[in-house]
């Protein structure tokens, strides 16, 4: 009995590794969500949040899926960091790309952005965030800065800066990752403060962006009046059982909130929170369970 139960177990780990592998991983899956951010009267603003694509030159089927997100027609596209899984990673990000060239953009880098994956015992996750590489492998991060700049879009890596759209000036503040404790809040404050001094009228909007959703970064963006905040990092847990949910998040987020819109609270304030469970794996752990890969389209409404 012993033995038909082992093999029991076996088959069906066998089982939902293969799904997870060969079918849920390939699952791109759009969410949408309507925030009301804007002020009143305000016409909507769709924002469109990628994060996480760790991309290989060979996946062509993501590659395909992210440009077919075109015809959304954002009025802007946010990527949240790691969007490089390979040496050759750009090649694949270019191709995904493309269709949103003149879209206006912003970006901030995950560690995957600098550093190439390596092979990790996935149980280490159970431990807490995971550890820097033993040996890095540096990706070529000033290209995919340079394609990004091509693109348009703004650099928000520990400063800031203001992006008119819809007629609505809206502040955006960024970090550098904080995984690996690149952030550096204080140029961030640095940066919030020089677009006080210059702006013409305040800003209608502020909207702060982070790879990896720490407790400390996220209550700094709240306490500075980030009305939402985007990040990405976890994966949505990336192995999930259903009703359950998560069983790691890579970070200190609570887990409940390791995925999807929810609210952040800090002192007197609090923001509107997303974290996207993004679009890849590392090459080395290619497998989701109860946790397809995906985009998010947030339709900013007007406060009631």
């Amino acid at each position: 009995m012993l033995r038909r139960a082992a093999a029991v177990v076996a088959a069906a780990a066998g089982a939902a590794f293969a799904y997870g592998s060969l079918v849920e991983r390939r699952r791109f899956t759009l969410r949408e969500y309507d925030v009301p951010v804007l002020p009143a009267g305000s016409a909507p603003l769709r924002v469109l949040h990628l994060s996480d694509l760790h991309m290989a030159p060979w996946q062509r089927a993501k590659q395909e899926w992210i440009r077919s997100l075109a015809t959304l027609q954002p009025d802007l596209v946010v990527t949240t960091g790691d969007n490089l899984g390979h040496e050759r990673g750009l090649e694949g990000v270019r191709e995904a790309l493309e269709p949103f060239q003149g879209v206006p953009g912003a970006f901030v880098w995950g560690s995957n952005d600098y550093f190439g994956p390596e092979l990790k015992n996935p149980f280490l996750y159970f431990l807490g965030a995971s550890a820097p590489p033993k040996r890095l492998h540096r990706l070529d991060i000033e290209a995919l800065e340079l394609y990004f700049t091509e693109l348009g879009w703004t650099d928000l890596n520990n400063t800031a800066a203001t992006l008119e759209l819809g007629g609505l000036a809206i502040d955006f503040v960024g970090v550098d990752d904080p995984h690996r404790r690149f952030d550096r809040l204080d140029r961030v404050s640095a940066a919030m403060d020089d677009l006080d001094e210059v702006r013409e009228r305040d800003a209608d909007l502020r909207v702060a962006v982070a790879h990896a959703p720490y407790q400390r970064i996220l209550d700094s963006f709240t306490r500075r009046g980030a009305d939402l905040i985007l990040a990405g990092h976890t994966h949505g847990g990336q192995v999930c059982v259903p009703v359950y949910g998560a069983l790691v998040t890579n970070c200190d987020i609570p887990r409940r909130q390791v995925k999807g819109l929810s609210r952040w609270p800090a002192g007197s304030r609090s923001s509107w929170l997303h974290v996207s469970a993004g679009l890849g794996t590392s090459i080395y752990a290619p497998v989701r369970f109860a946790c397809p890969p995906e985009a998010t389209l947030l339709t900013l409404t007007a406060r009631a």
